[in-house]
């Protein structure tokens, strides 16, 4: 690896153009480091949009028995 005085040195030789690409480069590395770093976030069935979306159905408030009657009338044909 590389000592840090070497490679700051080595950095100041660089044209203020490419002195600026590393350090955009720099950025880009620690915001890539950070993000794989981050927890993600818990799956939370709860928070989903679809959960309850057919409540105030009342076909559906005996869910058991709605689907065996959709199964009955959709396999006995």
């Amino acid at each position: 690896m590389i000592e840090i005085e070497t490679l700051k040195t080595e950095i100041l030789k660089l044209s203020p153009e490419s002195q600026q690409r590393v350090a955009e480069f720099v950025q880009f590395l620690k915001a890539k480091a950070e993000k794989n770093q981050a927890q993600p976030v818990p799956f939370n069935l709860e928070n989903q949009n679809f959960v309850g979306m057919w409540s105030d159905r009342p076909e559906t408030q005996d869910s058991g028995q709605w689907v065996r009657n959709l199964r009955q009338n959709q396999w006995t044909r």
